[in-house]
């Protein structure tokens, strides 16, 4: 059986105002201090495919529009809700006055691993992933409502931000989206 690749036309997209207007997966995206404009990009293009309601940008991670972000991002900056906030820990406090709640992406102390993690149903999550080197801040950590570990089994124990983003999106998305039916 030869299965034929599907042109882009093909694909059904929806231009901006469609997405703009479409119902969006109940899920805050959070970067803090971010250094790659390759990884935002792709951060960015990720949360589009799957309706992400939002992200923040935080510290020094950089916005829109830039070249670099945009390379990768493929449009994605156009369609994607996104909101700069210098401080992040009062972004996490004002979320969580609003009734969100929100993980972080860490390797921490009690923290459930991502096969393990139900996201609270009918409601809005923030996800938090921090900078490349160094992870999300102790201070966001310990101000969570809680930590969500990727399990991994090699020998580096660590993942791209653009691919640790993919992955949970991912996960949750398929979770939320099962929980509807």
């Amino acid at each position: 059986m030869e299965n034929r690749k599907l042109k882009n036309s093909e694909l059904d997209r929806k231009s901006v105002e469609e997405f703009k207007e479409a119902s969006k997966t109940p899920i805050i995206v959070i970067l803090d201090n971010i250094r790659s404009l390759n990884n935002i990009g792709s951060v960015f293009r990720t949360a589009d495919a799957f309706l992400i309601q939002k992200i923040y940008l935080c510290g020094i991670t950089a916005q829109p529009p830039h070249k670099d972000i945009q390379k990768t991002a493929l449009g994605a900056t156009e369609t994607v809700a996104w909101e700069y906030a210098e401080d992040v820990l009062k972004l996490v406090e004002k979320l969580k006055k609003d009734k969100i709640k929100v993980f972080s992406i860490e390797q921490a102390e009690g923290a459930v691993m991502l096969n393990n993690f139900q996201p609270p149903g009918g409601e809005t999550c923030a996800v938090v992933f921090g900078n490349e080197v160094k992870g999300v801040q102790q201070k966001v950590v310990s101000a969570s409502d809680g930590i969500i570990e990727i399990p991994q089994l090699g020998s580096k124990h660590s993942l791209n931000i653009a691919v640790s983003t993919g992955v949970v999106l991912w996960d949750l998305f398929v979770k939320i989206s099962s929980n509807k039916k």
